[in-house]
């Protein structure tokens, strides 16, 4: 019927009456088999499918390269290299070669890591990863995310910190301060080697345990809820003959353990709150008075804490211990807030609202109602004082999170590695590819399209392959 009705042979009205169908259905099966004939004469598919877009020369660095980019930036296996060698380019390797391939480029990224000049760096983030059982010591600088210490020890008590931290110092690395958790070997290393340098607190960390601690509670307070729901649905129900005495005496302790308990996990999720967004946050007061409000929070856990001594007191204790570490990066940011208000000859609260006026989304009228009124407190300077403020704030680390931001990525890295045995090798290229692998995004605009290390020396170096000694890399097509 198609056929006849594409040929012309009869008309579609006498095809469809002949055929008993209407006259809709005989057109949709002309469309049909017109596809189906454009389909099976048409070369046009076939040929773009086929086509060469362009060649590559196969060498034995090329293989290399594409070796370390499986593993390296598609976190590929050493045997899925092979089987991709096997299946795709129709290259038999064996996994000897890609080891020797690995540790080849290991021993030159060593030698590269060792080179690099750490003089640039002035604040440093220290902490402690683990892979397995086994610590690594990790160290990034805060401004370029330049990774200058990745090394799986067997301890990591003060002597280790001290020893890997005096080879840094040998390469020039002096910072101003850093930022790390109250880890005492890490913190007791460093005033080993460099006695000079203070070690400023982690905020991230410790505002993670307070959030943890207000977790904790508020699941105790769900669960007495829940318990309190079901037996009221209990004594509510209808087929019970009589009210059992010892079910009613247990449901009027059991609300007050529920108004307790929810209160005090309202208490110390306020307590939270305030601590990471008044105390802690960058855009804030003074350090006197984030002093005495940290005083506060402690004094209210400390009011708080016969309740629940093992959790709650471990947090006051924790806060009191580090208030000093904790809120020196206040002391950073007051000097440098001081020191714009006098080099442009304003008064310091209006410095000091001006960082506050950052803690407001710009898309609030508050946020615009506070610009407005320093703009006309401060007229043509405030522009100028505001770009002082922002960059002064940015400047100011308060955490060591991008040691974390390392952690996940190393994950990624050492899924398929269980340990790290004599693998010093392995890490000092993971280092090497961190820190010479170039940022195709970023959220700040001078680290996008550089790697690490250009932001750290100011330098351009070549690709990552190149440094290794595998050549240049193949030409883009265009």
């Amino acid at each position: 019927m198609a056929v006849r009705a594409l040929a012309g042979a009869e008309p579609v009205s006498a095809l469809a009456a002949r055929h008993g169908v209407s006259r809709p259905l005989v057109y949709r099966q002309m469309h049909k088999a017109n596809a189906a004939l454009d389909d099976l004469f048409s070369t046009e598919q076939a040929d773009d499918q086929n086509k060469v877009l362009f060649s590559l020369p196969f060498t034995k660095r090329w293989l290399e390269q594409v070796t370390l980019g499986l593993t390296m930036i598609a976190h590929a296996s050493m045997r899925g290299v092979v089987e991709f060698m096997r299946d795709v380019l129709g290259v038999s390797i064996s996994l000897g070669t890609v080891h020797n391939i690995h540790q080849r480029a290991a021993q030159r990224a060593i030698a590269v890591n060792d080179s690099v000049e750490l003089s640039a760096i002035r604040v440093g983030l220290h902490d402690e990863l683990f892979q397995g059982s086994q610590p690594v010591l990790a160290g990034i600088d805060a401004a370029s995310t330049y990774c200058y210490l990745l090394a799986a020890v067997d301890h990591r008590d003060g002597d280790t910190w001290a020893v890997h931290l005096l080879d840094l110092k040998a390469r020039g690395l002096n910072p101003h301060y850093t930022i790390a958790d109250a880890g005492t070997g890490l913190r007791a290393g460093q005033k080993l080697a460099w006695p000079g340098t203070p070690c400023h607190g982690d905020v991230f960390h410790i505002c993670q345990q307070f959030e943890t601690l207000v977790n904790i509670w508020v699941r105790i307070a769900s669960g007495v809820r829940t318990e309190r729901e079901a037996l009221e649905a209990r004594l509510a129900n209808p087929r019970r003959r009589c009210q059992d005495p010892l079910l009613v005496a247990e449901l009027v302790p059991l609300r007050q353990l529920e108004t307790r308990s929810s209160q005090r996990a309202n208490d110390l999720r306020t307590l939270a709150q305030w601590l990471e967004r008044d105390i802690l946050s960058l855009a804030g007061s003074e350090r006197a008075t984030r002093q005495e409000l940290f005083d506060f929070i402690v004094d209210e856990l400390h009011q708080r804490e016969p309740e629940d001594p093992s959790r709650i007191g471990t947090m006051r204790v924790a806060l009191q211990n580090q208030r000093d570490d904790l809120l020196a990066f206040v002391g950073v940011l007051d000097d440098k807030l001081t020191a714009i208000a006098r080099a442009a000859a304003v008064p310091d609260y209006l410095i000091r609202a001006t960082c506050l006026l950052h803690r407001k989304p710009d898309t609030s009228g508050a946020f615009w109602q506070g610009w407005n009124r320093l703009h006309a407190a401060m007229g043509s300077k405030f522009y100028e004082v505001w770009s002082a403020v922002s960059q002064a704030m940015q400047s100011t680390p308060r955490s060591s999170s991008l040691v974390e931001n390392l952690n996940s990525r190393l994950r990624n890295c050492l899924t398929l590695r269980r340990h790290l045995n004599g693998s010093r090798a392995w890490l000092g290229l993971l280092q090497f590819f961190f820190n010479h692998r170039r940022f195709m995004r970023s959220r700040c605009s001078e680290r996008r399209g550089k790697s690490p290390r250009e932001v750290m020396t100011g330098e351009d170096h070549p690709h990552w392959l190149t440094l290794l000694g595998l050549g240049a890399l193949q030409p883009g097509q265009s």
